[in-house]
C-alpha cells in the first residue's frame, strides 16, 4: 500500500485507480534529526520452536529447522514441519525518514520485544531502492532512545533493523515497496531506477543477509498494477517473467530465500485491489531454477480504503469466501501453492460496520484455510487503516489485538552468533 508522507501533496485518484483498489495510505510523519547506523553484528541459525501463542493454529513442533521451502500449498522447515507466518508490517525506510517510523518516541529494541508480545512470529519490512543511495540520510530517530543509531546509513540501518527483529526471534521478509521516498510505482522498474539496478539490488540483500536464518526471503516488488501483465511474454510489462528472473538472480547467491510473489490488478475484464489478482497463476505459474520457493503474496483491503462493489452486495460478507477464492485462495485450496496474504487492514475491528464484519471475516478465513498473512500495520499512522499501536506508539489498539490474537502462529527463534559478514 501507498504511503507518502504528510508534508507530501496527496495525489489525485482518478475513478478508474479507484476501481483498481488505489487508496492513499498518508503517513502522519515527524521530523527528527538525521542518524546513522553501524554493521549488523549477529547472524542466527538454526530454528527453535518457542512456546505457542494464545489461539495459535499452526502444526509445526519443537525442533523445527530452516531453510524453509514451499510443499504443495504449505511452507515447510527442512524437516517437513509447516510452518505459518503470522506477522506485522512495520513502514518508514521507505519513506523520506528512510528509517521505521516511530523511532523517534521509541527505542528500537522494545519496539521488536513489543511486537513479539502481542503474538507476531514475522515482519515484513518495507524499504525503497533510495535507501541505498549515500545521500539518503536516516532521520526521525531519537538518538538518545537509539544510541547506537547514530551516524549510519540507510543501508546500515536496514541491518540493524534486521539485526534486532531476529534477535527476537521474528522472521524477516524484505519487500521492495517502492522505488524511492515518493510513492510506489506500477512496474518493478521506473526511468529512475532501471531493471538491472532493480536485481542487482536484490542481489546484494541477498548476499548480505544469507547468513541469518531468520531473513526468509524476498517481497519481489509492492502492488505490480496498470501496465503489468501476466504471462504474456513482453518483457517491458510481464510481471511473471520479472519475478523469475528476480527470483533467479536472488538464488544465484542465496538459493535459501522464499520468493514472494504479489499479483497484479486485473483479469481479463475484471480489476481488483493492486497486487490482489492471482488468477493468472493457473495457467502461468511462476517457475524458478530453484524448485519449492514461490510463496503468492495477495494484498487484501476493506471498505475503507475504497468501497468496492463486493462490500455493498446484499449476501455480504457471506459472498466474501467465494470472492477470495476466486482471485487467490483456490491456490491454497487446490493445493497448488502457499499464500501469504501481504497486506490487509483496517480501522474499525469491532463492531458492526461494513469494515469490522470485513475484517473478521477475512480473518476466519484465512484461519479456517491456514493461510500466513502480515497485517498492515503496526504503524498507527497509516491513513486508511491505523494500526495495531494507538497514536502514541506504545499502547495496543484492542480490538485489533484480539482479532489478530485469534490467529497466530508460534515463534521460531534462532540462536544469535557473533561473527562478521
Amino acid at each position: 500500500m501507498n504511503s507518502p508522507m504528510e508534508n507530501q501533496a496527496e495525489p489525485t485518484t482518478t475513478a478508474t485507480e479507484k476501481k483498481r483498489g488505489l487508496s492513499r495510505r498518508m503517513i502522519l510523519g515527524a521530523a527528527g534529526a538525521a542518524v546513522a547506523v553501524a554493521a549488523v553484528g549477529g547472524t542466527v541459525s538454526a530454528f527453535t520452536m518457542d512456546s505457542v501463542k494464545s489461539g495459535s493454529s499452526s502444526s509445526a513442533e519443537a525442533g523445527s529447522q530452516g531453510p524453509l521451502r514451499t510443499s504443495g500449498a504449505n511452507i515447510v522447515d527442512s524437516k517437513g514441519k509447516t510452518v505459518t507466518l503470522t506477522g506485522v508490517n512495520w513502514f518508514g525506510l521507505e519513506t523520506g525518514t528512510f528509517a521505521p517510523h516511530g523511532l523517534w518516541t521509541r527505542n528500537l529494541d522494545s519496539m521488536f520485544q513489543q511486537m513479539v508480545d502481542t503474538g507476531f512470529n514475522t515482519l515484513r519490512l518495507p524499504y525503497s531502492n533510495e535507501l541505498f543511495d549515500a545521500k539518503s540520510k536516516p532521520n526521525g530517530i531519537d538518538l538518545k532512545q537509539n544510541p547506537d543509531l547514530k551516524g549510519l546509513n540507510g543501508l546500515q540501518l536496514m541491518d540493524k533493523v534486521v539485526q534486532s527483529a531476529t534477535k527476537h526471534g521474528l522472521m524477516v521478509i524484505l519487500d521492495q515497496h517502492r522505488p524511492d521516498q515518493w510513492g510506489q510505482s506500477e512496474l518493478w522498474y521506473t526511468d529512475k531506477l532501471p531493471e538491472s539496478k532493480w536485481l542487482s539490488d536484490w542481489k546484494m540483500l541477498a548476499q548480505r543477509y544469507k547468513n541469518n536464518d531468520l531473513v526468509i526471503g524476498a517481497d519481489l516488488h509492492n502492488e505490480p498494477r496498470g501496465q503489468a501483465t501476466w504471462g504474456d511474454g513482453n518483457p517491458k510489462t510481464d510481471w511473471k517473467m520479472a519475478a523469475e528472473k528476480a527470483g533467479n538472480t536472488i538464488h544465484s547467491v542465496n538459493p535459501n530465500w522464499l520468493i514472494f510473489v504479489e499479483g497484479n490488478d486485473k483479469y481479463k475484464d475484471e480489476t481488483t485491489w493492486w497486487g490482489g489478482e492471482l488468477r493468472h497463476v493457473k495457467e502461468h505459474p511462476v517457475k524458478l531454477k530453484e524448485a519449492n520457493k514461490v510463496v503468492y503474496s495477495p494484498h487484501e483491503y476493506g471498505p475503507g480504503v475504497y468501497n468496492q462493489n463486493w462490500f455493498m452486495d446484499k449476501d455480504f460478507p457471506n459472498n466474501m469466501p467465494a470472492f477470495w477464492d476466486k482471485h487467490w485462495g483456490y491456490l491454497k485450496k487446490d493445493n497448488t501453492a502457499p499464500l501469504m496474504l501481504g497486506e490487509f487492514g483496517g480501522r474499525k475491528s469491532t463492531g458492526n460496520s461494513t469494515e469490522a464484519v470485513w475484517q473478521q471475516s477475512l480473518m476466519k478465513y484465512l484461519k479456517k484455510n491456514g493461510i500466513s498473512y502480515t497485517y498492515w500495520s503496526w504503524n498507527p499512522n497509516s491513513g486508511d487503516t491505523g494500526g495495531v499501536l494507538k497514536d502514541d506508539w506504545k499502547t495496543l489498539d484492542p480490538g485489533k489485538k484480539a482479532l489478530l490474537g485469534d490467529y497466530q502462529a508460534p515463534l521460531l527463534k534462532g540462536k544469535p552468533e557473533n561473527s562478521s559478514k
